[in-house]
This record gives C-alpha cells, structure tokens and sequence, in this order.
C-alpha cells in the first residue's frame, strides 16, 4: 500500500486484552489485528488491573499491527482508543498511576452504590440526572469505596480517569474524555451534557481533578506525544481522536447512530452480555444504564456481568467443550458467578437447580447459556421502551437483532439467543466491531467525517440474516420463576 494511502489504528482496550486494528481509512478494510494480553487479579469481588500493563499491550498491539499490515509507519494517519466502560484510574502528581485500577466488574462497591442510589431524591431521580441509578460498577461507587478504604490513596489523588481516558492521555497527553464513556461514571449530566455539581459535591470530587469532555469520540484532540510515538514506532504527527468507551465503539462500528441505524436493538456476548440501542430518546429506565453515544444520541443499555467466561467455568467445571451443550430441560443455572448487575445482585452467586441422577451433563451447560442468554435479554423490552418503541408492536417484535462478541461465533450462542427471543438475527461479518469502531473515530478526527456514516459506508454492521425460531417460551418461563423464588434469599 502506498505511504500516500491513509492508515487508521483503532485500539479495544478490554478487560482481558490490548487489540489494535489496522485499518484503511477509505474502505474500512481490516489490514491486520495486533493483540496483547491484560491481567485481571483479584478475588472475593475484587477485579483490579495494573495500568502501566494496558499501556504497554496497546504499544505492542500497534506495533504488531502496523508490522503485520506491511504498511510503512509514515502511512498511519489517526488512532483512537475505545476502552472497557467505568474502571477507576486514580493518578497521582506525577501523572502515573497510584494503585491499580478498579474494574467495571469489582463489585466490592456494592453498600457504596446502595447509600448513593437513596440520596439526592432516592433512585427514581438518577435517571433523570446522570441517565443510570448507582450500582457497584459505577465510577462513583468506586471513588467512594476509595474515599472509605483507601482514604491515603484519596487524598493522594491529582487525577481521575477512566480507562480509555488514561491511555488517550498516554498517547497524547491532553485530559479529556467523551461524552459515552463520561456517561458510565454517575457524574456526568446526561441531561445537560457536563458534569453534575451536586453528584461532585456528594461523593467529594473535586472537578479540577477531571478530564475536560470532547464534544464527541472523533474529536481531534492533539497528536503523538514525543513519548508515544517513540513507544508506537509511529510518526508525531498522527492524529489522536478523544475515543470512547467499548460499548459506544461497538455502536459505531455496527453503524448505530445519527448517520445510520436508529432504535436497532444490539446483543453483545463477551465477558459482559449488553443489549443496547442508539436513539434520539434520552433513557430515564432505572434498570437501565442510560448512557450517551458517542455522536450526540443516547445508548440505552442493560448489563449483565456474567456471560461467555461464566458458560465457559461451567463447561470446564462439566469437562465438556463449550460447543458441547444440549437444551436444559428442567435444570435452571442461573451463572452469576460474579454477583450480577441487571438483575442487580451484587453479592449473588451461582445456583443450579433441577439436578436428577439422570442428568445429562450436557444439559447443565445448556442451562447455563440459557440462563445467561435469559439475563441479557429479559432486558430488551425495556430497552425498546426506553426507545420509545412498543414491544408488543408487529414491526418491533419482528426487527432483527445484532448479535455481535465472540459469542456470537459460537453455534451454542447463537442458537440459545434464537430460541429464548424467537427473533431474527443479524450476525456481522466483522469480528472486531470495538476495534472498527474506534477506527472510525480515528478517521473521523483526521478527515472530520462523522464516524457513524464511515462505517455505513464502509459496511463492517452488515453480515448473515438468520430467520427466526419459534420461541421457547416454557424455558423462559422456568428461569423467570427461579430467579423471582431465589433472589430474597439465595442470591441476595
């Protein structure tokens, strides 16, 4: 490819790992994917990562990329990083880093997200404020669990960030974030578009310690620091875009928002399992988290914590592949091996019920997608509520859904997901949306496009029309009655 042809990194900086895509800017074509590996500690609800690690797997996911490409470094134009939503990076004077960084999934914020929910009018004035009702993987849970554990680090504290915000800052050395991922914390003003004064004043933040807010993901917000570009063996002079978080990338990447598809409801299955949608409608659901995209609409989303590495503990638990799997029949698993956020069961653990001597195995890990797959989409007609669709209407029942993350390539998945929603689905051709997504906004901060109409053009939501089956409403049903019997005792 010639130097002349322009070159775009986007970065998917998730829990498990560093993916960097390498992309051509007027086509969308994925010229190679580099990859490095995160690590995860933490145990009793806990879930921490070091970092210094994210920014030295971004750094060799780039440079594999770019070497895998076999385009020259000067060809390479704009990045942006999208990021795993709500983590708490805490800095320190000299702008690294003073412990490792809170995860979205550390529910140890649990008591903290409850005593916040009750304040400033209780729960049902959240939503309204901020677009989410606390919960422990909220940004501001996680300063006050700080605040009343770790009050030295508090007060120790220069900056805070969120994931992707560290690394952009890392990359370019300018504080700021976007509205999406500003959106996951509980301080930001969905409503307004700024941070909430009395949500600071509430939790003791102090706003100076915050990252300024870019008016979308694709801003242009400065270029390689001396630093980074000799880190990323790339030149000083490429672009770096504000970023997002990973859910508002997906969205992009898939084509959702004001340029593109409006009120299509999107299923994610990864380490987390969300159901979203872009619209113009801003969410106040409270058991939704009513994020902002990163365009300037609204990204509705349920989340649950426990979806492909939950199935996966039990087809290992089982020493069954995981594409091993048959219907459930009368076993109910319900896999939330790490408490669980919508339901909000912090402190749940896993529960399996309907157990006979003749119990297949098999079964049992049939029941475990079933039961994952029923908590992802038990949110989706408040998801289409929160639209301002009807989801009893003919034309909303029949819109297909998006299913996208690596379970999405397995048959088990897909199949559990046709069955348990009676709906078609629409699998992408294209495996790292994330990635394709902050790609896009990285070419949106070089060319000034909007990021949403590069991807339509460039197709990477389109993919695979499978029709629907007829819906498993008896299953369906056992889970529901389970999980209401269960929840006061077992799994609270």
């Amino acid at each position: 490819m010639p130097a002349s042809r322009s070159v775009v990194i986007g970065v998917d900086s998730s829990t498990q790992s560093a993916k960097a895509a390498a992309v051509d800017a007027d086509t969308g074509e994925l010229l190679a994917l580099g990859r490095a590996p995160h690590t995860v500690t933490g145990s009793a609800g806990a879930r921490e990562s070091d970092p210094e690690e994210w920014w030295t797997a971004l750094a060799a996911a780039v440079r594999a990329a770019v070497r895998e490409a076999g385009v020259p470094a000067a060809s390479v134009t704009g990045i942006a990083v999208a990021g795993q939503q709500h983590g708490l990076v805490a800095l320190g004077p000299d702008g690294r880093p003073l412990r490792p960084a809170l995860l979205w999934n550390d529910t140890r914020s649990a008591p903290q997200a409850a005593a916040l929910a009750t304040r400033l009018g209780g729960p049902a004035s959240w939503p309204a404020r901020t677009g989410s009702v606390p919960v422990a993987s909220m940004t501001a849970a996680k300063w006050q669990w700080l605040r009343e554990h770790e009050p030295h680090h508090a007060d120790a504290t220069t900056g805070i960030r969120l994931p992707h915000d560290h690394l952009t800052e890392r990359l370019s050395g300018a504080a700021v974030t976007d509205p999406g991922d500003a959106s996951g914390t509980c301080w930001y003003g969905t409503a307004t578009g700024a941070y909430d004064p009395e949500v600071l004043d509430l939790i003791g933040l102090d706003p100076a310690l915050l990252p300024a807010v870019a008016p979308s993901g694709a801003t242009r917000v400065g270029t390689l620091t001396p630093a980074a570009a000799e880190a990323l063996g790339l030149p000083r002079t490429v672009a770096v875009a504000a970023g997002t978080g990973d859910n508002m990338a997906a969205a992009v990447g898939l084509g959702l928002g004001g340029a593109g598809l409006l009120d299509h409801p999107v299923v994610s299955l990864g380490t987390s399992g969300t159901v979203f949608a872009a619209t113009r409608a801003r969410p106040a659901d409270p058991g939704l988290a009513g994020f902002a995209a990163t365009d300037g609409t609204y990204l509705p989303l349920g989340c649950t914590l426990n979806c492909t590495l939950a199935v996966d503990r039990f087809a290992t638990l089982l020493g069954l592949d995981r594409e091993d799997a048959a219907p459930g029949g009368d076993v109910v698993v319900l896999p939330y091996l790490d408490g669980e956020r919508t339901p909000d069961l912090p402190h749940a653990a896993g529960l399996v019920t309907g157990l006979r001597h003749g119990t297949d195995p098999r079964a049992v890990l049939g029941a475990a997608y079933e039961g994952a797959a029923f908590t992802v989409l038990r949110a989706l007609d408040a998801l289409l509520a929160a639209c301002g669709l009807d989801p009893a209407a003919r034309d909303v029942r029949d819109r297909p859904l998006r299913l996208i993350g690596g379970g999405a390539r397995g048959r088990a998945w897909t199949e559990t997901v046709r069955r348990l929603s009676g709906r078609p689905l629409v699998v992408p051709a294209a495996d790292e949306l994330v990635a394709l997504g902050a790609a896009a906004l990285a070419a949106g901060a070089v060319t000034g496009s909007d990021p949403v109409a590069l991807t339509t053009a460039w197709g990477t939501g389109t993919g695979t029309l499978l029709p629907p089956v007829p819906r498993d409403g008896e299953t369906w049903n056992r889970i529901a009655t389970v999980l209401a019997a269960a929840t006061p005792t077992l799994l609270s």
